[in-house]
């Protein structure tokens, strides 16, 4: 079993007392596989002038647009601005539902000009048309707001392209913490250290990111200020600290403390103070995460004699099993609306896959992904993608996939391992 089945196997070490082993910004790129049962159609030309940027800003849009696995790219070629008047039947001749084109413009003052409009070839009318006057260092990110205008538009879905995204890198036996778009690019570096980062959690409104950290011989869970990167230790205790998880609310954490030697939940206020003990068993309870309307948190337990997914009141009380197939399930996220559990599953041949979960009663759990040792789930802020960590090619890499697996994405890093991934929400 690999350590990358940390979070839980953190608190199993300090539940009984186990020793624990703690294990540059990568740039990335995009590998898109799968075909999608339904994608519209459309065509991206090249943005006028967009080499004077410094960014191929059509190719982020049309990156964004195919990694929702909602959307198909077709032929885009062609001189086309914002100012074109497009010869519709030429593009319908090349299979395309939607069109766009746009322009990009450097102004006196330094500072870029971009246009786009977008419009509907079968219909032959425009849709929409944007236009944004931007610094240099908010060209990518101009990028995907773009993309996810044009997402929201075609579909009535928000896209969540210009959210952010937590993940930690390993090289040279250094960790750092990142903060990046959504693609894995741009962003900082939010802490560099020798020693092992786990768990990153994004603050409801996405100003603060909770984490723990191994730099004081033990893990502690650090609550950081994204913008100032202003940093404390909301939970040291004796023993193992770790597994935060926001309330929607942004007001408490819900934590696994080892405080009484075996791993318990606990509650704790965001500003800190004395926790408060959720759970009292005989048992490795850890991994809380809250549903979205904050009344319930789903957790990891071995009281059944393995690793299994319950659910019970975040006030605490009586839990319910969830999982039930397998030995061996751990890491819960929960979607957006409530609705779908992802989470990961051991297999009988030890292969460990990302799953889903209707948590109505419907389907049976399925497998997302095609890779035998993944872990981290974590849902996009509209509920329509997961990200994740697995192995490939002898590297840890980061996935999205749609939820019914058809469109994965792999996001590829250069000489660095990549995990523990946590998607923010929609405040940037």
């Amino acid at each position: 079993m690999r350590l990358q089945r940390r979070r839980f196997n953190a608190a199993l070490a300090a539940g009984f007392g186990l020793p624990l082993s703690t294990a540059a910004l990568a740039q990335f790129r995009v590998e898109i596989s799968g075909i999608g049962a339904t994608q519209l159609p459309v065509a991206i030309t090249r943005f006028r002038d967009e080499d004077r940027s410094g960014q191929p800003i059509s190719l982020i849009v049309r990156a964004d647009l195919e990694r929702s696995g909602q959307f198909r790219i077709v032929d885009s070629s062609g001189a086309l601005d914002e100012r074109s008047a497009p010869e519709f039947a030429d593009w319908r001749g090349r299979a395309a539902d939607a069109l766009v084109a746009g322009s990009v413009t450097r102004l006196p003052d330094g500072r870029f000009d971009i246009r786009f409009k977008l419009w509907d070839v079968v219909k032959g009318q425009e849709l929409m048309g944007q236009a944004y006057a931007v610094t240099a260092a908010d060209l990518r990110l101009t990028a995907h707001r773009i993309a996810d205008a044009i997402h929201e538009k075609l579909t009535g879905e928000r896209g969540v392209n210009a959210t952010r995204i937590a993940y930690v890198t390993k090289a040279g036996g250094r960790y750092t913490l990142h903060i990046t778009d959504a693609d894995g690019e741009g962003g900082q570096v939010a802490l560099t250290s020798p020693h092992s980062i786990i768990s990153p959690a994004w603050s409801p409104d996405g100003r603060r990111l909770a984490y723990v950290s191994f730099e004081t011989g033990k893990a502690v869970v650090m609550v950081q200020d994204v913008q100032t990167g202003d940093r404390r230790a909301l939970a040291s205790f004796r023993g193992s600290n770790s597994a935060p998880a926001w309330s929607p609310d942004g007001k408490r954490l819900a934590v696994t403390l080892s405080r009484d030697r075996i791993s318990q939940l606990y509650m704790m206020d965001a500003e800190g103070g004395e926790p408060r003990r959720l759970t009292t068993t005989s048992a490795i309870d850890t991994e809380a995460v809250f549903a979205p309307d904050g009344q319930t948190i789903y957790f990891v337990s071995d009281r059944g004699g393995s690793p299994q997914i319950y659910r019970m009141s975040a006030n605490g009380g009586n839990a319910d099993r969830v999982t039930f197939g397998g030995s061996y399930n751990i890491s819960p996220a929960v979607s957006p609306d409530g609705r779908t559990l992802a989470y990961v599953a051991r297999d009988n041949g030890n292969s460990f896959r990302v799953m889903t979960l209707d948590l109505g009663g419907g389907a049976a759990p399925a497998s997302v992904s095609d890779t035998t040792d993944d872990e981290s789930p974590s849902f996009a802020p509209n509920g329509r993608l997961l990200m994740y960590a697995t192995r490939a090619q002898g590297r840890d890499v980061l996935m999205t996939t749609t939820l019914d697996g058809k469109i994965r994405t792999r996001l590829l890093s250069t000489g660095v391992d990549v995990r523990e991934p946590a998607w923010g929400p929609f405040s940037r």
